[in-house]
């Protein structure tokens, strides 16, 4: 799982980067702003790449999905990229604990039949 969120928060992390530089020549903030914000947005996105698999984590990803969606606020083309990233952030979630799942099955079955095997 930790990869493929990893991969979606990257993903994201230059997204939200080049928000920043349309919100800078199209809404009324001042630049300042802007980078406070996309800059916080962008190191909160960087972070949680390392915290995927702690508790919580992936709690925090979705904060990061609903902040990517408002974003829309300021830049409309956010709320579609916001909608995208939010459904590659179920699949990577989904998918990946799906994945990890069938890796420890298959090493549960592995260490088994290594524990079966007759010495030779």
């Amino acid at each position: 799982m930790r990869t493929l969120c990893a991969s979606t928060l990257i993903g994201e992390f230059f997204i939200i980067g080049f928000a920043g530089l349309v919100a800078m020549q199209t809404s009324d903030l001042s630049s300042g702003t802007v980078w406070a914000v996309s800059g916080t947005a962008m190191a909160v996105s960087v972070l949680l790449c390392g915290m995927i698999s702690r508790p919580g984590g992936v709690q925090l990803g979705w904060l990061l999905q609903i902040g990517l969606i408002l974003s829309g606020l300021v830049v409309p083309t956010m709320y579609i990229l916001g909608v995208v990233f939010g459904a590659l952030w179920w699949a990577s979630v989904h998918f990946g604990r799906r994945i990890d799942e069938t890796k420890a099955r298959f090493a549960a079955q592995a260490a088994a039949a290594e524990a079966e095997a007759p010495a030779a």
